[in-house]
Order: structure tokens, then sequence, then C-alpha cells
């Protein structure tokens, strides 16, 4: 979320480039270090995003685009912390003999 939140917020600067992840790149990277215990890269998988229609200032942010993926996210997060709250509640339940 936070390269999306970079991307809305420079929505408005100049010359700014919109960024992405290619999740199976930084997977792929990830996966290639091992069990070594290596920091990982936060620029592993980042990406400059192609847009459809880059403004005259070079800024290639599309703020429509972007805040539809925020708002992915952020259901994807919640569905997700939903799911996790409900594993765990099971998990005390039986714990406690219920």
């Amino acid at each position: 979320m936070g390269v999306i939140a970079s991307n809305i917020a420079n929505a408005a600067t100049p010359g700014y480039k919109a960024r992405d992840i290619d999740f199976n790149a930084a997977l792929d990277a990830r996966l290639d270090q091992g069990r070594k215990g290596v920091a990982t890269n936060p620029e592993a998988g980042m990406v400059w995003r192609r847009p459809t229609m880059p403004s005259l200032d070079g800024n290639t942010v599309e703020l429509n685009r972007e805040q539809v993926a925020f708002a992915e996210n952020a259901v994807a997060y919640s569905a997700t912390l939903s799911f996790v709250q409900g594993k765990v509640n099971t998990i005390t339940r039986a714990l406690k003999g219920e």
C-alpha cells in the first residue's frame, strides 16, 4: 500500500513516474535468497508503470487507477484480517474448551 500511497501523494508532482510492484519478481528475488538471513531489498520487484495517457509535465500517475488499486488493497487487507481474527477466535475457544 505504501507504493500506491506514494503514487497518489505525487499525483500533481511534475515528472513523477508512477511505480508498481511486480509481485512475482519480488517473490522470486526473495526465494533466490533462500534462508540466508539476508534482509530483503525494498526495491526488489519495483517497476515503473507504463501509463495509458501520460500528462504533458511527464507525470505518469493515473489517479483513478491508483484509487481503485488502493481500495482493492484495503478490501483485501480487511478480509484477510477478518479471516485471521476468526481463526484466532476459533483456536481461543478450543483452548478454553468451549
